[in-house]
């Protein structure tokens, strides 16, 4: 744990940069990674720019499957802003991701929690399984629906999100930013939805993303998923402020804050920067190797969804994780059900699939990826294959119509130094994101 910031080594410093006209603090890193001292500086000069002497503060936080420098984010906060403010407590953005115990909240921010609590602090999960816990804000009107999403989607969205928000002054967003499946780039918003979000606007923004298909939503900037949320959180009666954090495995590459939106903006430039690469051939086969962070292949698709871009048609992604031995803790009964296939198996037949979770059948189709369904013969082809090299049994593998390789007989220096034929291992897979300069030569080669 970090006890003390000197404010050493910040002459190269730069106190805030420009979005939208309006006043961002933070910076990118211009030589490697911003260390404990300058991440200190930027918060310290963050938490100065908003009025909250005396108020009710909320965090809201990432849970343990982001990469996160969240122990130094919480002690910072602790120490800058607990003694200026009345109330200080954090609220975990589960999304639908199982409930943490005090021991995985321990591990999350760096101290003891016991029942819920740092001393004074509450460590808050977010209960999305009881409909109790949520206040509705509004519905976003179908014809503006249809207006954000340039025509893909026309209806009514309820927007309800967690009622505790309503139980303090200000809130503050506090997370990384990655490449992300559903909404092109995470953060930002995408705390609150699907965050701390109600079922009705998460299960919409993930299958509007799904129907833009994650081959092309992924990294693409601004979105109509992120147009949808941020319209969504307009309607939250409180005013809010985020850190927007740029990580890798190495350190903090960048840190910002300001509104949502600008916060936002401002680190997912970086973040195409630090988290995409770009490839002048695809890659034939990988071995997607999965940290510890993902425990199922629910939170571990991400190893599937930032590498179908680099993949040439007829290619395998192997996702390999010998610990992960269940689909979905929360959705699993439901994926048993439905199986992996692509978009337009379930858009060709909607009239089987409307009454399930549109993030379940989401989820579906990014697993599975890109491919067609012949609605006269009943045969879907998928553009490339997914194989699972873990815990989960090759029957269950085969019901829900993915690959099987036995993660026994996988040797990972098999997969090393082949890069030539196409063949790659991928370690740590999940957060950078593969990409063609040259989309069509996945099809070509």
């Amino acid at each position: 744990m970090v006890r003390a910031f000197n404010g050493t080594g910040l002459g190269a410093y730069k106190r805030s940069v420009a979005v939208n006209e309006r006043l961002v603090v933070g910076r990118e890193s211009t030589d490697g990674y911003l260390g404990p001292d300058e991440i200190y500086e930027i918060v310290a000069e963050s938490v100065e720019s908003v009025a909250l002497g005396g108020k009710r503060v909320l965090v809201i936080i990432p849970d343990g499957t982001r990469t996160m420098p969240m122990p130094l984010m919480f002690e910072i906060l602790q120490k800058l802003l607990r003694p200026r403010v009345k109330k200080l407590d954090y609220l975990v953005a589960l999304g639908t991701h199982p409930l943490m115990s005090d021991a995985q909240l321990s591990k999350l921010i760096g101290r003891t929690v016991v029942d819920g609590r740092v001393g004074d602090t509450h460590i808050f999960n977010h209960h999305w399984e009881d409909r109790a816990t949520f206040l509705t804000l509004g519905t976003i009107a179908a014809a503006e629906i249809s207006r954000l999403t340039h025509g893909l989607m026309s209806r009514d969205v309820p927007v309800t999100l967690n009622r505790l928000i309503v139980e303090y002054d200000h809130l503050i967003i506090c997370g990384p930013v990655f490449p992300h499946e559903v909404v092109g780039f995470s953060g930002g918003n995408k705390y609150f939805f699907p965050g701390i979000g109600g079922a009705e606007i998460i299960d919409f923004t993930h299958w509007l993303g799904a129907v833009i298909t994650n081959y092309d939503v992924i990294g693409a900037g601004y979105t109509p998923v992120r147009a949808v949320i941020d319209r969504a959180a307009s309607l939250v009666p409180r005013p809010t402020s985020c850190f927007a954090l740029v990580v890798t495995k190495e350190g903090t590459a960048g840190l910002f804050f300001g509104a949502p939106e600008d916060a936002w903006k401002a680190a997912s430039a970086v973040s195409a920067k630090k988290h995409i690469v770009w490839l002048d051939k695809p890659f034939r086969r990988v071995l997607s190797v999965l940290p510890e962070l993902y425990d199922d292949l629910w939170t571990g698709a991400k190893g599937m969804y930032k590498l179908e871009p680099a993949l040439a048609d007829g290619g395998e992604i192997v996702i390999y994780n010998p610990a992960m031995t269940e689909i979905s803790y929360t959705h699993g009964k439901l994926i048993d059900e439905v199986g992996y296939h692509c978009r337009d198996y379930f858009l060709k037949q909607w009239h089987r699939f409307k009454h399930y979770p549109g993030g379940v059948l989401a989820h579906s189709t990014h697993v599975k990826g890109l491919g067609v369904y012949d609605e006269k013969t009943g045969i879907e082809s998928p553009r490339i294959q997914v194989t699972l090299a873990t815990g989960i049994s090759e029957e269950r593998c085969r019901r829900v119509n993915l690959g099987y390789l036995n993660s026994a007989v996988v040797n990972l220096d098999d997969w090393r130094g082949r890069e030539s034929q196409g063949v790659v291992l991928i370690p740590r897979a999940g957060e950078t994101l593969y990409r063609l300069k040259q989309p069509s030569a996945a099809r070509a080669s």
